[in-house]
């Protein structure tokens, strides 16, 4: 799933504000942040600028296709139209598959969530579609009527049916407390009669109650730092949103939206289905992904990307909802068929339907010199204990060699670096990157800050597209060490929350390297590397 909890979460903290009236705050940080240096610029980012400007001023560098497989991306941005990857195999809308690899018109990457009929957006959960596919055979069932072959099956479904039920009830929770947040702002701007109401609008409102009273102080804060209309849409709006697609789409065992595919989704060995539309119904996060790797760095406009030379291909797999693993294999096998040398990977699920067809693709990947760069997650989870897929390490034993797990960090260089809502995992998160108020490309040309793994994760693909286009003798592996002996390490005690509550731990704990990546430090150790 594309991990939108994240991008919720400044909403969830509003919700606790004005259910008991406390002030939501935000730390301001520099623009580009994530591309700055920790000593000269006071912010930990990952030294790019300083790397370009000291180590690759003048220097040549080799094109690098990075895909970026995720829920769409919009090709005609005005920061990335012209990294967006062109095949030049194919002759645009005629229909014909002139590169003959399947895919016809596969101009700018493809979509494995449509056809002529259109494209998915919303999607079910994995969690709902096991349940939905193990009812239909033990619904009703106990114990003493289920063959003994099929009872670890059977505790399965029963597990999972009790989570889904869990979960539905928290949706359900969260769209009646949002609904009703919503109501009440929507009054309270209709008794204001304007529809965009200012800073001193709501200062010479007189509230009737102590509910009012609440609202008012809340946008008293929030309006100093943003328009009525930007803080409606960002944390109102997408709460609301967020739980309803939970309850409508996410969490239904009676939502399928796969006919619109036409293809049968039980069927992991098919391969040739989707269509050409890598925008898709809603290319927000895989745009705001795509900016952070190779965003023009050089026409002044919006934002810059980590790597200066690489070409964009947009590889649709990833609804909103969980992602199959059939589009993930099949996306990851057409990314390197069609020479990508680094592939993003920003998306995760609890459940695996068939981890086997996605070790498949990962292990051709391998073997074809390609780097796989995946987020951690956002449920401040121990990846040594829960489950987040797809994962490095292969069913029947061994671990993709030229994986990378990323988790998230932020700009201060303290016991917060760590990011709340960051998976971690001592030795299943390889390094940790800028994830937190991260600014990048979303459609129509505009730009907004997300947080989440999702921009961690690009952050490290555009660093390896970065290594891989200035030094191409090198090996997807090498490039991986490389990164990983190249991070600054955090040397101070960070804060995590657990179930047991907070607590202080050594940032070696939290990951492999026990460090935030650096482009610097990276670009310099590949200049020396020793094969």
């Amino acid at each position: 799933m594309i991990d939108k909890k994240t991008n919720i979460f400044r909403s969830k903290v509003l919700t606790f504000c004005l259910v008991f009236g406390l002030p939501f705050l935000s730390v301001a940080q520099k623009p580009n942040w994530q591309n700055l240096d920790l000593k000269a610029d006071s912010s930990f980012g990952i030294s790019t600028e300083k790397a370009y400007a000291e180590l690759l001023k003048g220097k040549k560098s080799a094109k690098v296709i990075v895909a970026v497989l995720d829920g769409g991306v919009d090709v005609g941005h005005e920061d990335l139209k012209s990294v967006i990857w062109i095949n030049k195999k194919e002759k645009p809308g005629n229909g014909k598959d002139e590169g003959r690899n399947g895919y016809a018109d596969d101009i700018n990457g493809w979509n494995f969530l449509g056809s002529a009929k259109g494209s998915i957006n919303y999607e079910t959960l994995e969690l709902t579609r096991l349940v939905r596919r193990d009812s239909a055979k033990f619904a009703g069932s106990d114990a003493t009527s289920v063959a003994p072959a099929d009872l670890t099956a059977f505790e399965d479904y029963k597990k999972n049916k009790a989570e889904l039920e869990k979960e539905l009830a928290e949706a359900k929770g969260g769209l009646e407390q949002f609904s009703g947040i919503k109501m009440a702002i929507d009054e309270l701007v209709k008794k204001m009669g304007k529809e965009n109401p200012t800073l001193e609008d709501f200062k010479a409102l007189k509230p009737a109650d102590a509910k009012e009273e609440n609202l008012q102080r809340i946008m008293l804060q929030q309006l100093q730092k943003s328009t009525f209309q930007d803080f409606y849409k960002a944390q109102i709006l997408a709460g609301y949103e967020h739980y309803k697609s939970q309850v409508d789409f996410n969490l239904n065992t009676g939502y399928d939206p796969r006919p619109i595919v036409g293809d049968n989704p039980n069927d992991s060995k098919e391969k040739f289905y989707g269509n050409n539309d890598v925008k898709g119904p809603d290319a927000r996060h895989g745009s705001h992904v795509s900016g952070i790797i190779g965003g023009i760095r050089n026409n002044d406009l919006g934002i810059k990307g980590v790597a200066d030379n690489v070409e964009i291909m947009a590889v649709r797999c990833t609804p909103n909802g969980d992602e199959r693993d059939k589009d993930v294999a099949n996306s990851i096998r057409y990314a390197v068929d069609n020479g990508a040398k680094v592939i993003n990977m920003s998306f995760g699920k609890s459940y695996s339907w068939d981890k086997a067809v996605v070790d498949e693709a990962v292990k051709y990947a391998v073997s074809k010199d390609v780097l796989l760069v995946h987020a951690a997650g956002n449920d401040n989870n121990n990846l040594e204990v829960e489950k987040n897929f797809p994962d490095p390490r292969y069913l029947d034993g061994g671990v993709a060699s030229t994986w990378i797990t990323v988790g998230a960090s932020g700009w201060l260089n303290d016991g917060s670096i760590k990011a709340s809502f960051s998976n971690y995992g001592k030795t299943t998160v390889d390094v940790f990157a800028p994830g937190v108020n991260i600014n990048s490309t979303v459609p129509d040309s505009k730009y907004e800050k997300f947080n989440g793994t999702s921009m961690a994760a690009p952050v490290v693909a555009g660093l390896a597209a970065l290594i891989r286009s200035y030094y191409p003798k090198l090996k997807a592996a090498e490039v991986k060490d490389i990164i990983m002996k190249s991070v600054v390490k955090v040397e101070q005690p960070v804060t995590i929350k657990d179930d047991s509550g907070s607590k202080t731990v050594l940032f070696s704990d939290l990951c492999v390297s026990g460090g935030i990546v650096n482009a610097f430090n990276a670009l310099k150790l590949a200049s020396e590397y020793k094969r």
